[in-house]
C-alpha cells in the first residue's frame, strides 16, 4: 500500500479514536472539567502526564537538535529530566494536598492576595502560550509531509482536533485521551528506532546501539558519526561548543521551568489522594525514561544517516553528468513542505553538504569546484519524522510515525490549553471578577475561553520564533522566572508575604521578556542599532533560552528581600505552610 493512503489510515483511526474518548469521556461538572473529578489511577494518570509532558518538542524536536548540535543539546535531557523529579520531589504532593483545581488559585490563597493570582494568571497565560506555539509548529510540519499539504492547512486541521476533544471533555476527556495518546507516540518513537539500530548495529536496544559497533566495519557508532562531521568541516559530535556557564544555565532553566510549568502540575490535582500524587509521578517518570533514554540514540543516527544518504560527491572527481538528479526520494518528499532546500551552486548535480563557515575547510571545498553549502535549509523539526524513511523502513513504519508527532503535539497542546481556560473561568471569572456565577456558566465560560486560547495559539503558531524545541525552551524560562519561585516560596518559606511574591513574580518575569524580545529581534529602543542574538552580544555569554535562571534568581532575591522589609503573613497563613509540609498521619496532619 502506498505511503500516503497508510498514513491516511493509520492517522484516521488514532484521530477516530480520540473522538471516541472525548465524546465517552465529556465533563458535566467543573469538577470533572478541572480536575477529571479526581478519579484517575494513579497508573492512569502517570502514563497522561507523561504524554502531556513529552510534547512535540520531546518527541519531534529534541533528536533533531541533538542529531545537530550533538553534545551541547544534552542539556535538553538534563535539564527536562532533572526538573519532572524536582517537580515530583519538591512540589506535587504538596499542592495536592493544597486541594484546589489550579496553580493561580494555590499562589492565591496562600499569599491571602487576589493580586498575587491575577499576577499568577498572567505569568500562566505568557508561558503556556509560548509553549503551545512549539506543539502548534509540531503539528504543522507533520500534517504538512505526510498529509502533503501546507504547514497552514494542517495547523488549521491540528486545531479543530484539539478543540473538538479539549472543549468537549475537560480535563476529563483530555486525560483518557492523552493516556490513547501516550500508546500510540510511545510506539512510533521506539519502533523505528529499533529498526535503524539494528540497520546500524545489530542491536536492537537503540540505547546501547549508540555504544555499540557498525555493523560493516565494528567502529564504533560515535567514533564513525566524529569522524563523518568532521571530515566535512563540522566540530566533533561528541565536543561540547558552547560556554560553560550558558549550557549551566540553561539546563538549570529548563529543570525549575519544568517545575514550574502549570499544565503539568494540575496533573496531580486529578488523583484521589496525596499518596496517589506520589505514585503517578513514579510511573510518569518510567514512561518518560522510556523516550528520553532513546533519544540520543535516533539524534546521532539520524545525523549519520542524513549524511552518508545525501550525495556530497566524491571529493575532487565531480562526474560532470549536470541531467542526473542524485537527490535521494526521500529528500525529494521533503522538499515539497519548504521545510528542506537545497542550491546547486556549482552545477554538478550533487549535493555539497559541509561546514562552508570553516576556513581551512572551505579552500580545500574550493579546489574541489564547490561553491558553498548547498544545504541552504534544513529544519530541525523534520529529522525524527524524515528519519524512517531516510531509512528506508517499511510504509507503515513512516505512518505510524506521523501518528506519533501529532499525538505528542496534540497531547500538549491540549494540557496547555486547559491550563489557560482554568486559570481564565476559574481563577479571574470565579474567583475575582464575578464569584457568583452559577457551575454551569462558569462550565461555558471555560469552554469559551479554551476556544479563544486555542485561537490565540494557532495565529501564533503560524509565525513561530524558532525550531520547536527553542519555542519551547523560551516558555520554560518565562515559567522559571515567575511561577517556579512563587510555588517554592509558598511551599518552603513561610516568611515571604503578599508584596514579595507579587513583587518577584513581575522583576523575575519582566527582566526575562525583555531580555527575550531584546535578543530575538522582537524589541529594541528606536534610534539604537538592534543587538544581534549571538554569543558574542549576550549578557556573560548567556543565550535567551538561558536567561530564565538569572529571572528566577531575581525573583528570589526581590522576594525574599521585600519580605523582609514588610510585615510577616497573618499567623493562619503561616501554619497553613507548616500543614502543607506535614506527613499525612502526623499530629495536625491535613489531607483532601
Amino acid at each position: 500500500m502506498e505511503l500516503q493512503t497508510l498514513t491516511y489510515i493509520v492517522v484516521g483511526f488514532t484521530f477516530a479514536l480520540y473522538f471516541g474518548i472525548a465524546i465517552w469521556s465529556r465533563a458535566s461538572s467543573t469538577g470533572e472539567f478541572y480536575a477529571a473529578g479526581r478519579g484517575v489511577h494513579p497508573v492512569a494518570n502517570g502514563m497522561a502526564t507523561a504524554a502531556d509532558w513529552m510534547s512535540a518538542a520531546s518527541f519531534i524536536s529534541m533528536a533533531g537538535l541533538i542529531a545537530f548540535n550533538g553534545y551541547d543539546a544534552s542539556l535538553f535531557l538534563m535539564g527536562w529530566t532533572g526538573g519532572y523529579v524536582l517537580l515530583a520531589m519538591l512540589l506535587a504532593p504538596y499542592l495536592r494536598k493544597f486541594g484546589k483545581y489550579t496553580v493561580p488559585e494555590f499562589i492565591g490563597d496562600r499569599y491571602y492576595s487576589q493580586t498575587a493570582r491575577i499576577v499568577a494568571v498572567i505569568c500562566l497565560i505568557v508561558a503556556s502560550i509560548t509553549y503551545v506555539i512549539g506543539q502548534m509548529k509540531g503539528i504543522g510540519v507533520a500534517f504538512s509531509r505526510f498529509l502533503e499539504m501546507d504547514f497552514a492547512t494542517g495547523l488549521f486541521i491540528g486545531m479543530g482536533i484539539v478543540f473538538f476533544y479539549a472543549v468537549l471533555g475537560g480535563m476529563k476527556g483530555v486525560t483518557y485521551t492523552q493516556i490513547a495518546q501516550y500508546c500510540v507516540l510511545i510506539l512510533a518513537y521506539t519502533i523505528p528506532a529499533v529498526f535503524i539500530s539494528l540497520n546500524l548495529t545489530g542491536n536492537p536496544f537503540p540505547q546501547l546501539g549508540l555504544f555499540s559497533g557498525m555493523v560493516e566495519t565494528g567502529t564504533p557508532i560515535l567514533v564513525k558519526l566524529n569522524q563523518v562531521v568532521t571530515d566535512l568541516g563540522f566540530a566533533e559530535y561528541t565536543a561540547q561548543k558552547t560556554n560553560t556557564l550558558n549550557m549551566t544555565l540553561y539546563t538549570l532553566s529548563l529543570m525549575i521551568g519544568t517545575a514550574g510549568l502549570p499544565h503539568v502540575i494540575i496533573r496531580f490535582f486529578t488523583v484521589p489522594k496525596v499518596r496517589d500524587a506520589r505514585f503517578s509521578a513514579g510511573w510518569a517518570l518510567v514512561f518518560i525514561a522510556i523516550l528520553y533514554t532513546t533519544a540520543p540514540a535516533v539524534g546521532a543516527m539520524a545525523r549519520l544517516n542524513i549524511t552518508n544518504t545525501i550525495q556530497t560527491g566524491e571529493i575532487g572527481t565531480p562526474d560532470g553528468n549536470l541531467e542526473y538528479d542524485k537527490r535521494p526520494q526521500w529528500f525529494k518528499n521533503w522538499e515539497t513542505t519548504g521545510l528542506l532546500k537545497f542550491e546547486d551552486k556549482n552545477g554538478d548535480g550533487r549535493i555539497q553538504y559541509y561546514n562552508d563557515k570553516n576556513k581551512e575547510f572551505a579552500k580545500k571545498a574550493e579546489a574541489w569546484g564547490w561553491k558553498g553549502n548547498e544545504m541552504i535549509k534544513v529544519d530541525r523539526d523534520i529529522m525524527v519524522l524524515a528519519n524512517p524513511e531516510i531509512a528506508q523502513l517499511p510504509n507503515w513504519v513512516i505512518a505510524l510515525v506521523a501518528a506519533g508527532g501529532l499525538a505528542a503535539a496534540l497531547s500538549t497542546a491540549a494540557g496547555l490549553l486547559l491550563a489557560i481556560s482554568s486559570s481564565i473561568s476559574h481563577d479571574l471569572l470565579k474567583g475575582v471578577f464575578a464569584p457568583n456565577i452559577t457551575e454551569k456558566q462558569e462550565l461555558l465560560a471555560a469552554r469559551i475561553s479554551m476556544a479563544g486560547a486555542i485561537a490565540v495559539a494557532g495565529y501564533l503558531g503560524l509565525n513561530p520564533p524558532g525550531f520547536a524545541a527553542q519555542t519551547v525552551a523560551l516558555a520554560f524560562g518565562l515559567a522559571a522566572s515567575s511561577i517556579f519561585p512563587a510555588l517554592m516560596m509558598g511551599i518552603f518559606a513561610k516568611r515571604v508575604n503578599n508584596v514579595g511574591a507579587v513583587a518577584g513574580m513581575l522583576v523575575g518575569i519582566s527582566a526575562t521578556l525583555l531580555y527575550i524580545f531584546t535578543f530575538k529581534g522582537w524589541f529594541f529602543i528606536p534610534g539604537t542599532a538592534m543587538l544581534a542574538n549571538t554569543p558574542a552580544n549576550h549578557f556573560m555569554g548567556i543565550s535567551p533560552e538561558a536567561f530564565g535562571a538569572v529571572g528566577a534568581m531575581l525573583n528570589f532575591a526581590v522576594a525574599l528581600t521585600v519580605s523582609k522589609m514588610t510585615a510577616p503573613p497573618p499567623e493562619h497563613i503561616q501554619h497553613l505552610v507548616e500543614d502543607i509540609r506535614i506527613p499525612k498521619g502526623a499530629s495536625g496532619a491535613i489531607d483532601h
